[in-house]
């Protein structure tokens, strides 16, 4: 699937993060030339500037949630903004803003996928396995509950974003790259039956094996979205996050899981997330990020002929 009409769309809040900054991601990312760099890859881009939604108004968490309503809001601007570019026959890269946005954009592209009968595979890069409820979180921080609300664990509010409860089938997400699950999110993983790439399974078996698994049975007919959290790199390679963990994906194990994404052929849709400016070095993993969706987007070593689709 080729797709030379892509769209950004920035989404510039820190609503469902534990430290402040996130919002200033999508600023950062054009700062590191994401436009143009995708451009000399053929691509027209298009830049539809920020979604603006409400502030963060910094409270603790209520009833196990932190900026329910807020976090409501953002979801619903996100789900409108990628299901009308889809609708477009466009790319959507959302560019983030903190992880709890990956809801909204996840749930419009499964939208998509019912209107237009195509089968979709989430591919989720994180440290992070994200399926927390308000029972288990720890903090109450919405960017750790996307997975389970889009399979149906979480408020009415943002589980019916996409008109459909579960939005996804937990069957359908592959997560790769984790390494911090809390304990009663780690069981609630194993109930639903995600498939996850840990970093031990990457350790042993490498990022080949890993995405070999995780883009099997991909066919003509599926829309593969990537949701890229930048805490998926490590730290040393990509310090400007929130949450860091130690122990994930070398640069060049990241670069192997963009161009086999890539090799795919199936990428319809991505979002970029948790990039934290303030926290990191001369705009570095921006700049690292930036890289790396230039590999999803065919940039290799060498030319390399691309799966015929």
């Amino acid at each position: 699937m080729t797709h030379p009409h892509v769209s950004l769309i920035g989404a510039p809040t820190d609503i469902g993060a534990g430290s402040r900054g996130a919002s200033m991601g999508p600023e950062a990312l054009r700062v590191a030339n994401i436009q143009t760099i995708l451009e000399g890859h053929g691509l027209e881009v298009v830049d539809r500037g920020n979604l603006n939604g409400p502030a963060n108004p910094w409270l603790p968490p209520v009833q196990g949630y932190r900026h329910l309503d807020e976090v409501v809001a953002w979801n619903r601007l996100v789900h409108d903004a990628v299901y009308a570019e889809l609708q477009a026959g466009r790319l959507p890269i959302l560019l983030g803003g903190d992880h709890c946005l990956g809801l909204g954009s996840i749930s419009a592209v499964a939208r998509h996928c019912r209107a237009v009968g195509r089968k979709l595979r989430v591919l989720w890069l994180d440290a992070h396995a994200d399926f927390n409820t308000n029972e288990l979180t720890p903090s109450g921080n919405i960017h750790g509950m996307p997975v389970a609300c889009l399979c149906g664990l979480g408020p009415q509010a943002l589980i019916e974003i996409g008109g459909q409860v579960p939005a996804i089938n937990p069957k359908w997400i592959r997560q790769i790259g984790i390494r911090s699950v809390d304990a009663g999110e780690k069981r609630l993983v194993h109930q639903m039956g995600l498939e996850v790439f840990d970093m031990r399974y990457i350790d042993e078996m490498g990022m080949r094996h890993a995405m070999e698994l995780a883009l099997a049975t991909l066919d003509a007919n599926t829309h593969l979205h990537v949701s890229f959290d930048v805490d998926f790199l490590d730290p040393d390679v990509a310090p400007g996050v929130g949450t860091t963990v130690r122990g994930g994906p070398t640069y060049r194990e990241a670069q192997l899981c963009m161009e086999m994404i890539a090799d795919s052929g199936a990428m319809g849709s991505l979002d970029v997330m948790e990039l934290n400016p303030a926290l990191d070095v001369r705009n570095a993993t921006a700049q690292v990020a930036v890289d790396l969706i230039e590999s999803l987007f065919g940039k290799s070593t060498l030319m390399r002929a691309q799966a015929a689709r």
